[in-house]
């Protein structure tokens, strides 16, 4: 996995590796917030690695991961590969067959669908040789005494009433970014951004985080003033109406790496215009003064 990840995929793996007597390996990130990919190189160069799993975009540093290198490496490697998508199908178009990935999960509520609710997709021959998590309704053919056949795919692996009334949610928030193009939210992202990463770095004693590449970039932005703490700075600009997250952000192998205990973040969606950048910057200029920096 990556220095990058989100905690819902580092935990699980961790329980996994306890359980079952497994290693987990990080490919680091440069200065950039990059992937260093030589050391994917040397992992497999091992012939030990089972699964390699990577975030397709940092919910801190916005880094789109080079997914067609990694893949491209696992699979002449024969090794299985799983992305954590939650931070880039809001934000991207992305054709999972042409990625190429044996594993896909991404969630409803970061594409303004309801909470609790996500999608995983396997490819089929794969699902077809695993046994199912839950046991309850729907998911089997016949149940015995002592024994019990499984039902057809998908339905082996979703056990009891299903979410029913967040499905259709879900399908509604699709539907919605559907009907406004995938590749107009994108573009419109990478104008925010780019106007925004112009903006904020001539704010003096700001440090902003991930590639300035903004082809390499989604619409979050971390950042921090030296010195000066994440919530103060949140705490601060909220006074003027504008709301960041501060924190770790569910990534603290990531802050380990920048060597930091939290950072600010701006995140920008189809909703937020050039006005919100130029008043969150008006705000982050006071904080500068505030402190002298």
């Amino acid at each position: 996995m990556t220095e990058y990840e989100h905690h819902s995929n580092i935990v699980p793996w961790q329980l996994l590796a306890a359980e079952k007597g497994a290693k987990l390996e990080y490919i680091g990130i440069d200065d950039n917030g990059e992937l260093i990919l030589d050391q994917l190189d040397k992992f497999l160069a091992t012939g030990k690695v089972k699964l390699v799993t990577f975030s397709l975009m940092s919910n801190v540093l916005g880094t789109i991961s080079d997914f067609e290198t990694i893949i491209s490496k696992c699979k002449q490697a024969g090794v299985k590969t799983l992305v954590d998508a939650a931070q880039a199908v809001p934000h991207m178009k992305v054709d999972i067959e042409k990625l190429g990935c044996d594993f896909f999960g991404f969630s409803a509520h970061k594409m303004l669908g309801p909470t609790g609710i996500g999608i995983l997709w396997v490819r089929k021959e794969i699902l077809e040789k695993m046994d199912p998590f839950h046991g309850g309704g729907d998911m089997i053919r016949e149940v015995h005494k002592y024994e019990t056949t499984w039902n057809d795919l998908p339905y082996k692996f979703e056990a009891g009433t299903p979410n029913i009334a967040d499905v259709i949610g879900f399908g509604t928030a699709i539907d919605y970014l559907s009907n406004i193009g995938m590749d107009k939210v994108r573009q419109h992202e990478i104008e925010l951004t780019k106007y925004a990463l112009e903006k904020l770095g001539k704010v003096k004693g700001i440090i902003i985080y991930g590639p300035q590449n903004i082809s390499k970039r989604g619409g979050v932005i971390s950042f921090n003033f030296a010195n000066v703490h994440p919530h103060d700075v949140a705490q601060i600009i909220d006074q003027e109406g504008i709301a960041v997250r501060s924190g770790h952000h569910c990534a603290q192998v990531l802050m380990e790496r920048l060597d930091v205990a939290a950072t600010n973040r701006a995140s920008f969606y189809i909703y937020n215009t050039k006005d919100d950048v130029d008043k969150l910057v008006k705000s982050l200029e006071k904080v500068s003064e505030l402190f002298k920096l």
